[in-house]
């Protein structure tokens, strides 16, 4: 079957490793499904794993991708749930110590078929084309869990969300706009800025720029250059929801004393469980809320795909059709 695997490492030229071409047609074992594959969108975790991060030289050919949206054996719409947990494992799915990544020890999703649990197919609703579904497993649902589950947020509360234009800060500005928070988002980019208030922050503003309000959360996903800035932003006893350090993780300062006067709380998030992929499909079928796509691609220009997301040329998720 048609595929885009990584077949070598590169920290140097990640694109070097990137392969489009056939790979053998997937086997499902007893427990697991095959999901024809309609639409795959691209993550920041593809290309870590073509720099050899999180994925052993063993496992590969290794064909790529965590997220899809597609048609069941039966015929039915559904979207993909990247993250595969131990069988005999209960309850949050994320807290797995065996848990990993579709793309990780289990083939990905960009190919003409890929293989998961039952378990791990959620219903597709009309609302939704196989386009925008495709946007929701690992971004979206990251965005979902650091809003409502970590965060706690409500309607009424007021969020910053830092980088306005990756795939996971896009999603918390729509997201939180729809749940009926007051969204301010930040960006270096006077562009990107922009498009953050079409797509639903009440406010924005340039990275490190003072608030007009103290916020009751923010939503980091950038790390050590906005670190600072997110402590000085909260409330009193307002949370910071970290689920990402794109810009290194290594902090000159880590503002403790600021965290513990004023009783803030820094909450890691990762990924989500598959109730709260259903939250979330849910979510936007009820409120029309559509994921943000910058692009879309056949799966024979994965090169052009990645090489977008390499250079941080996106306002949005890079989706890619068959």
């Amino acid at each position: 079957m048609f595929a885009v695997y990584a077949e070598s490492f590169s920290s140097d030229d990640p694109l070097s490793g990137l392969v489009v071409g056939e790979r053998p047609d997937p086997t499902a074992p007893e427990g697991w499904t095959t999901v024809t594959v309609k639409a795959a969108s691209l993550n920041h975790h593809d290309v870590w794993s073509l720099r050899g991060v999180g994925l052993r030289e063993d496992a590969l050919p290794m064909i790529l991708g965590c997220d899809a949206a597609g048609l069941d054996e039966d015929g039915n719409e559904v979207v993909v749930h990247a993250v595969v947990s131990d069988p005999d494992w209960t309850g949050d799915e994320t807290f797995d110590p065996k848990r990993s990544l579709l793309s990780e020890r289990h083939q990905g999703t960009f190919a003409d078929r890929v293989i998961v649990p039952k378990r791990n197919v959620v219903p597709k609703p009309a609302s939704l084309s196989f386009e925008e579904a495709a946007c929701l497993p690992t971004a979206w649902l990251t965005a979902y869990r650091m809003l409502f589950t970590r965060g706690g947020l409500r309607a009424g509360d007021t969020v910053l969300v830092q980088g306005a234009g990756g795939g996971v800060a896009t999603a918390c500005i729509i997201l939180g706009r729809a749940a009926g928070l007051r969204v301010l988002a930040t960006s270096r980019d006077e562009t990107k800025r922009a498009r953050a208030l079409e797509i639903g922050a009440h406010d924005v503003l340039e990275s490190g720029a003072r608030l007009p309000v103290k916020v009751d959360a923010v939503m980091e996903t950038v790390g050590r250059a906005t670190w600072s800035h997110s402590i000085r932003s909260l409330r009193p006893g307002g949370s910071l929801v970290i689920s990402g350090t794109t810009s290194g993780p290594k902090l000159d300062d880590a503002e403790l004393t600021r965290i513990f006067f004023l009783q803030l709380s820094v909450v890691g998030s990762t990924m989500g469980t598959r109730d709260e992929l259903a939250s979330l499909v849910g979510l936007l079928d009820a409120t029309g809320a559509k994921p943000l796509i910058d692009r879309t691609v056949s799966m024979e220009q994965a090169a052009e795909a990645f090489g977008a997301m390499v250079d941080g040329e996106v306002f949005g998720k890079i989706v890619m059709t068959r």
